[in-house]
């Protein structure tokens, strides 16, 4: 079992869903896991329609108005545009409209009801018709062109709790789910199948969309290859793998080879990007290779992230964090700031859900 994960910027248009078909193709001889991100930048796009959902429905209810319509069809006629790039006139180009335009349909009709007044419980339910649609567009094109595939619901293999926006995983349903639909679709067949799901997205026990946090496609794949016990898990982004630093910063930047969990996990918490922070834990849990190739050069070899820290530490890394709020803790009466301050203030971080980068602490500060 191999999991693979293709960001947005790999299917972004019919040349990308093509190249990554002739990725695919390579390791037919394996059982496969794909998960897929929403196509290009669609994720912002569809931000915006959550925006303007709320913002209308505040101002004119019921009433499906320019500003919102205007978003909504850029976002299908570029789904379409791709589509048609893909396929011929026929039947296969007829399905895959077909089950797309099921979700914009659902989409649509949601707007013609008023909004929940959980901003974050709206935005999930949008949100995450960019990996429905960019899925079935993916799963409809294999199969069109002999890469014989099955596609799942990732809602219904990945159960969270109703924390929306960042949907906290239930790690034992989520096994419960996976162990009666994914793992049986692979034992039993001497033949090796490919499955195809979604990044990003989960589901809660009422049947609610959950999204796993921004860029949390990396994160889905990570779980599924966690509750599969796959072999390894593989990342194909636009860059040959873990750089030292931001080549449009550092155009010398440097690919790391090798390094480890460990290493990986202290880089994506100070602010690399290349890898969403959560991914880390469920691979490193059962010591699961990570792979970061580059979908633009798949026959090089990129980066493998691993257990061993004996390659850690061979090249120094610089990572940058723009845009950041600096904020200084002082008491009033000079007493010190002792650990019960400490516990207080980090209290109400948690509550505020606000993640600090970095901190130094002295006497009174």
């Amino acid at each position: 079992m191999k999991v693979f994960k293709f960001g947005g910027a790999s299917v972004k248009d019919a040349a990308g869903v093509k190249n990554v078909a002739g990725i695919v193709k390579q390791y037919q001889h394996e059982n496969l896991c794909i998960v897929i991100s929403a196509m290009g930048k669609i994720t912002n796009a569809l931000e915006e329609l959550v925006k303007a959902y709320v913002k209308d429905a505040n101002s004119n209810p019921n009433k499906f108005n320019d500003s919102k319509k205007e978003i909504f069809e850029k976002i299908k006629d570029y789904h379409y545009s791709i589509i048609h790039d893909l396929f011929e006139p026929g039947p296969g180009r007829d399905a895959a409209l077909l089950k797309v335009n099921v979700f914009f349909l659902e989409l649509q009709n949601r707007f013609e009801k008023m909004p929940s007044a959980n901003y974050d419980l709206v935005y999930d339910q949008i949100v995450c018709v960019g990996e429905l649609v960019s899925t079935t567009i993916v799963s409809e094109y294999f199969n069109a062109i002999g890469l014989t595939n099955t596609w799942f619901d990732a809602r219904r293999l990945i159960r969270t709790d109703s924390t929306y926006r960042e949907g906290k995983v239930d790690w034992k349903i989520s096994e419960q789910q996976v162990s009666k639909t994914l793992i049986p679709f692979y034992i039993g067949s001497l033949e090796k199948k490919i499955a195809i799901t979604q990044g990003f997205i989960g589901g809660t026990s009422i049947d609610l969309t959950t999204t796993l946090g921004r860029e949390g496609s990396d994160y889905t794949a990570a779980i599924l290859s966690y509750l599969l016990d796959a072999r390894d898990m593989t990342i194909w982004k636009d860059v040959p793998g873990v750089l030292n630093a931001d080549p449009r910063i550092h155009p010398d930047a440097v690919k790391l080879n090798k390094i480890s969990f460990h290493e990986a996990i202290e880089l994506t918490y100070y602010g690399a990007t290349v890898i969403h922070p959560k991914t880390i834990k469920p691979l490193q849990n059962k010591g699961i290779p990570l792979y970061v190739n580059s979908f633009i050069e798949p026959n090089k070899k990129g980066t493998v992230i691993q257990p061993s820290e004996d390659f850690d530490n061979k090249i120094p890394s610089y990572i940058y964090k723009k845009n950041q709020v600096l904020l200084s803790i002082i008491p009033r009466d000079f007493s010190f700031v002792d650990e019960q301050n400490l516990r207080d203030i980090f209290d109400l971080f948690a509550q505020f859900n606000l993640h600090i980068n970095l901190m130094q602490n002295s006497a009174m500060s």
